[in-house]
């Protein structure tokens, strides 16, 4: 099996990573590597990629450019062992891979093998979004974690008292490896499925509504996340720049969204809303 690496250059590197990474989520790309410069990402040659679809890709205020090397077998699995660490979040959480030391100073852990899917926990908005979660009632909730990643959110709903928890994401390997974490994790209360928002399929309204994606995603599915929670129930979103914070605030706000509170870390946001 071979691969092919196309090496990102970008400009600025931070956030500019993130940003161009996010929208390279519904590429099929297997893993990603940061580096000085931008980062590489790696695809299996047995998949098609359009190039001109990259191309046409508009990011503001973010340039970029790339090149397409073949490369021999990557063995992935020694690839994040020897670069995933352990993510402790102040005394709440402690995200890590079987091989890590256990922090018995957190009052919760998740167990993940990230494989080849986004959401490890490293990146400040699973972060902000986890600090948030922590600060409100989970117990006896239905959740909703929308583009769920390795399944970090989700498993922490249960893990903070959630009833049940869904989570969707339009990743293949997103959905297999949340799948298995949460097996991982001993979480019995927690489905996932593959999907965007038109695989929501349910007679009651969520009591919370997870989003961490990106700004233009989440204005697209506003309408969609208050249309799928309860009267008083609560949307936490994050994925977003300090600068998009008044523009979400008021797109919600036309979606009878009101406004609670907000965190941040450096650059980084997440807002929290309740349904009118």
């Amino acid at each position: 099996m071979h691969y092919l690496a196309y090496e990102f250059t970008v400009t600025p590197v931070i956030p500019g990573n993130e940003v161009l990474m996010a929208f390279l989520e519904d590429f099929p790309f297997d893993s990603f590597e940061e580096n000085e410069t931008g980062f590489i990402a790696y695809i299996n040659t047995e998949n098609q990629i359009n190039n001109a679809e990259i191309d046409s890709l508009k990011l503001e205020d973010i340039l970029f450019s790339y090149a397409i090397k073949k490369i021999e077998t990557v063995n992935w699995n020694q690839e994040w062992e020897n670069n995933f660490k352990r993510v402790d979040i102040e005394n709440l959480l402690s995200i890590r891979a079987p091989f890590h030391e256990i922090n018995k100073n957190t009052k919760h852990t998740i167990i993940i093998t990230p494989k080849m899917s986004f959401g490890t926990g490293h990146h400040q908005t699973t972060q902000l979004m986890c600090e948030l979660m922590a600060t409100q009632n989970f117990k006896n909730t239905n959740v909703l974690d929308m583009g769920c990643g390795t399944g970090v959110l989700t498993i922490f709903s249960e893990l903070l008292g959630a009833k049940t928890a869904l989570g969707i994401d339009i990743d293949d390997w997103s959905i297999e490896n949340s799948i298995e974490n949460a097996k991982m994790n001993n979480c019995n209360s927690l489905s996932f499925l593959k999907g965007n928002v038109e695989t929501i399929s349910t007679k009651s309204p969520y009591d919370i509504i997870l989003a961490n994606i990106n700004k233009n995603v989440l204005k697209a599915q506003m309408n969609t996340y208050s249309t799928y929670l309860k009267s008083n129930g609560l949307l936490l979103l994050s994925g977003f720049f300090i600068t998009d914070i008044d523009e979400l605030i008021e797109k919600a706000k036309q979606q009878q969204l009101s406004f609670i509170t907000k965190k941040s870390n450096n650059e980084w946001a997440a807002l929290l809303f309740t349904r009118n």
